[in-house]
This record gives structure tokens, C-alpha cells and sequence, in this order.
């Protein structure tokens, strides 16, 4: 295969085009138990790969799990033929830099698409790096910064022993920042944030997410009973469709609220926004659209002052990458949130050659053009569903 500069140079950049787009379906085990409020404890994830061919021999790449919770209903087969049978034809014989009118194509096929429309958007960015040989952050703005501080992720456990163990496992780590899953039962989740809050006192900031899985009632009990804790943030409390549930639950509590599943779109951050129903927002790679639609939520959070909490759910060094790179170029301040989940010794297996370097709770920007890594074709094969 030619040189990424000797492709370029045979091929200007204005005139490559995508010729193929090529899915990827992955099964991703976990290392751990891992549970949130809705469903199981979950063995792994489900996740499609998208990569996007070109005439210059230059390829990129982007990522999407099928969640099938917390507000996605995404499937492996919803999935894949979305993007291969409705995104495709928008995509194939297009500039990889006109992802302005191909989003918008993609956007029009499929209302509410962000899960598909994630992987693509992520992989047209990653080309368009590669092709000119500059990083992602480069075509956002440049860099501001060169890594982000993550925040821990403390699934359910019946044992609140053993999630106390997970909480000192961070902690020795580094990690100050602590978000804790609970919506299974009131009683039992005010105790586990107790039990943590008295464990390391005033040395970590503490948040609760219960993924919209509590009614109004349950979420007000818990909240009052946590309330003496002093608890940074709590997430989701209530369904994504009961905004006026988190706008009540802000008027009776101390603890400032984060919208996360009932912000997908623009739209919805407006709305939350107008209704005073959250002070945070989280976002997510895959749940916003990828990096391109992330980018406006911010925008828009950070007019109305909101504060940023940059998420994923669990993924691969390529996710987790997409969060770096839009991080790196954007110049407001971003609390320490959960894009590395899947990193933090969630997932068993990355798929990539050189995955993103971690030290302690920071992760550092890669500084390879585009998003800066490589599938690892070996693991690729291993994991592949459709082998």
C-alpha cells in the first residue's frame, strides 16, 4: 500500500471520494459485572464498526454500540442496515469534507438516527485528517489541550462491599471524580452513597445516576435521603420523557440535576434548557450523533451555562478518542465525566493497534492524524459476529 503522503499527492485532497462503506459487527465482552438500573448485569457489548473506503487507498473509521437501553433501541440489525442500506447511497462517490450535506442527507433518511449517524460522521472526521494529515482537533479549531481528566464509573453491585472495593480500586488510581449507578432500590442506594461519601470524605467530587430508571417518587425519596452528602450532580433521575419531573425535583432538592437520556437532538437540549429541567448535560459519542453533533450541543449548553460532562457508554479507544479530540479543541471548561468507560477496565478487548494512553484518571490526545489510531485486523477477526 502507498504512503498516506504519496496518496495525497497522486490524488488531491479536494477530489478523493468514498467508494465503499464497509460494517463491522463486534461483540465486546466485559471484564467485570457490570449493571445500571435498567435490564441484567451485562456480559459485554454489542457494537457495529463502520469504515469508509476511498479512492486514495486512505480509510477511516468510527463506532456505535447497540445499547438497547437508556433511551437507545438500537439492534445489530437496526443498525447495519441503516447505514448500508439508507446511508450508503448518501455517502458513496461524496468528498469525505463535505460531511456537512451528507449529515444532512443521513438526517433526512432517518429521523432520530444519531446512533448510525454517529459511526459515520466520526469516520468522515477521521478521513479527513488522514487525508491531510492533521489531527481531528486540527479541523475543529486546533488544541487547548492535550488530555482530560475521566471520572470513575461505580456500576450496581447487591454486595455495597464490593462497590466500595471498586471505589478504592480508583481511587488509588487517581480518580477523584465518582459517579455512582443507582435506581434499583432507594433505601439501598442512599446507603451506598453514605457509605462512599463516608469512606473518603471531602476528597472526591460524588455523583449518582439512576439512567432514567426511578419514578418521581422513588427519585425524590433518594435525593432527600442523599441530600446531606453533598452530591455534585445527579443524573437522569426520572424517564426521559418526564421533564416536568426533573423540573419539580429541582425546585424541592439541594443537588443540581443532569439531562442525559432525554437529550438526543438539538431540540431536546432547548427544551430541557427552557424548562429549567437540568443545570448539566451529558453527552455521548453514539446517543448524540457523534463528534459533529456533539460539538452544537455543547455550543448550545455552554450559552446557557450549563455545564458539560463529556460521556460515552461503554466503547473502545475509538469512542473514547472522538471525546479527546472534539475535548481538545473546545476552550470552556468540561467537567471530568465518563467517556472512558469502556477503557477503565470495562471492556476485555480494544481493537486498535496502540490504544489511547491512560495515566491515572487522564487520558492523552492521540497526535496521529485523524483520530489517530488503527483497527488491530487480528482482534478485529476475533471478535467479529459474523465470522
Amino acid at each position: 500500500m502507498l504512503d498516506r503522503n504519496a496518496q495525497t499527492q497522486l490524488k488531491p485532497a479536494a477530489k478523493v471520494s468514498v467508494t465503499k462503506v464497509e460494517i463491522i459487527p463486534l461483540r465486546i465482552p466485559f471484564k467485570v459485572e457490570f449493571k445500571i438500573a435498567a435490564g441484567g448485569i451485562r456480559p459485554g457489548v454489542e457494537m457495529v464498526i463502520v469504515r469508509l473506503h476511498t479512492d486514495a487507498g486512505i480509510v477511516g473509521i468510527g463506532e456505535t454500540p447497540a445499547w438497547r437501553r437508556q433511551g437507545s433501541s438500537e439492534t445489530m440489525a437496526s443498525l447495519t442496515s441503516a447505514i448500508r442500506d439508507y446511508f450508503a447511497p448518501h455517502i458513496v462517490g461524496k468528498s469525505p469534507f463535505d460531511i456537512a450535506s451528507i449529515m444532512a442527507a443521513l438526517d433526512e433518511e432517518i429521523w432520530h438516527s444519531y446512533y448510525a449517524q454517529a459511526a459515520v460522521a466520526d469516520a468522515l472526521y477521521d478521513l479527513q485528517g488522514k487525508i491531510l494529515g492533521v489531527p481531528c482537533h486540527q479541523l475543529m479549531g486546533g488544541k487547548v489541550r492535550d488530555k482530560l481528566g475521566a471520572g470513575a464509573v461505580i456500576g450496581i453491585k447487591a454486595d455495597i462491599g464490593k462497590m466500595i472495593a471498586d471505589c478504592e480500586s480508583f481511587y488509588d488510581k487517581g480518580f477523584r471524580s465518582f459517579t455512582i449507578k443507582i435506581g434499583n432500590d432507594p433505601i439501598k442506594d442512599a446507603k451506598a452513597v453514605q457509605k462512599v461519601r463516608e469512606r473518603f470524605g471531602e476528597d472526591l467530587i460524588l455523583r449518582v445516576d439512576a439512567n432514567a430508571g426511578l419514578d418521581y417518587d422513588s427519585a425524590l425519596s433518594v435525593l432527600k435521603k442523599i441530600e446531606p452528602f453533598d452530591i455534585d450532580v445527579a443524573e437522569q433521575m426520572v424517564p426521559q420523557w418526564d421533564l416536568e419531573g426533573m423540573v419539580d425535583l429541582s425546585k424541592r432538592i439541594n443537588i443540581p440535576l443532569m439531562a442525559d437520556e432525554c437529550v438526543a437532538s438539538e431540540h431536546d437540549l432547548i427544551e430541557v434548557i427552557r424548562r429549567r429541567a437540568a443545570t448539566v448535560v451529558q453527552t455521548k459519542i453514539a446517543k448524540n450523533g457523534g463528534m459533529w453533533n456533539c460539538r452544537k450541543l455543547w455550543t448550545i449548553a455552554h450559552a446557557a451555562g450549563m455545564r458539560i460532562f463529556p460521556g460515552n457508554h461503554p466503547g473502545t479507544s475509538i469512542v473514547t478518542a472522538g471525546v479527546l479530540h472534539l475535548a481538545a479543541s473546545w476552550p470552556g471548561d468540561l467537567l471530568e465525566g465518563p467517556f472512558a468507560v469502556g477503557l477503565h477496565g470495562l471492556i476485555a478487548e480494544d481493537i486498535v493497534t496502540e490504544p489511547v494512553k491512560q495515566e491515572g484518571r487522564y487520558l492523552y490526545l492521540p497526535d496521529g492524524p485523524g483520530l489517530g489510531l488503527e483497527l488491530d485486523e487480528d482482534r478485529i477477526k476475533h471478535l467479529r459476529l459474523d465470522r
